[in-house]
């Protein structure tokens, strides 16, 4: 069945299926906690939703069992530079860096703590321990230059690499309780099903492959 076949197939089904369609346009990833009963259309006509946006643009539908977002393999407007387009992507070293140590980071916690990507709950980590373990490795990867990395230097690094992460809804701040004065050490930070979809080692490689200094 194609997507054009949904919208004329009754009221209520075209309503669901326009739905979905402009969730998918709206932000980088569609959460199944966004809108369960408009996850599961989207689910259940995955085929006919991943025929469409193949057909009339070229992009793919990659979704699992809690996230589903669309891949777009090329820019077509090239008069709209890198710096003004809405995508996600780090051009400094240390913000890709960055990122990357915070997929290390998430992959060594959903190890330890025996998280999986199909499990309900979502992990959560203190941003404490996130700096904790970046500034260690960033020693370690810039070897001979490790007093350019304190722990004041690398705070700053993820600092200011957190908002695009949230606004891309890798993470999610926790909000605290009314009565919590928490530090920013102390903030906890949800990592979302998006986490999932990267991997750090695939994107190392990547990087010294293509002597590039981007992630996206």
């Amino acid at each position: 069945m194609k997507v054009e076949e949904l919208i004329d197939g009754g009221e209520q089904t075209a309503q669901n299926v326009r739905a979905v369609l402009n969730i998918l346009l709206e932000s980088p990833y569609f959460y199944k906690t966004d809108d369960e009963r408009l996850f599961l259309v989207l689910m259940r006509y995955k085929r006919a939703f991943e025929a469409f946006f193949d057909k009339f643009f070229g992009w793919s539908l990659v979704m699992d069992a809690k996230c589903a977002r669309l891949y777009k393999p090329k820019w077509f407007n090239e008069t709209i530079t890198l710096p003004n387009r809405d995508m996600f992507t780090f051009t400094k070293r240390d913000d890709c860096m960055a990122f990357l140590l915070v997929l290390e980071f998430f992959e060594r916690e959903c190890r330890e703590q025996g998280v999986t990507a199909d499990d309900r709950d979502n992990l959560r980590f203190r941003f404490g321990d996130l700096l904790e373990y970046a500034a260690a490795r960033f020693r370690t990867l810039m070897s001979g230059k490790e007093e350019n990395y304190t722990d004041e230097r690398v705070r700053q690094i993820l600092k200011g690499i957190m908002p695009q992460l949230e606004k891309y809804r890798f993470l999610r701040k926790v909000k605290p309780s009314a009565d919590d004065n928490v530090s920013e050490a102390e903030t906890i930070f949800e990592c979302l099903p998006a986490m999932w979809h990267y991997q750090a080692a695939q994107l190392a490689q990547s990087m010294e492959a293509d002597g590039k200094e981007v992630v996206g």
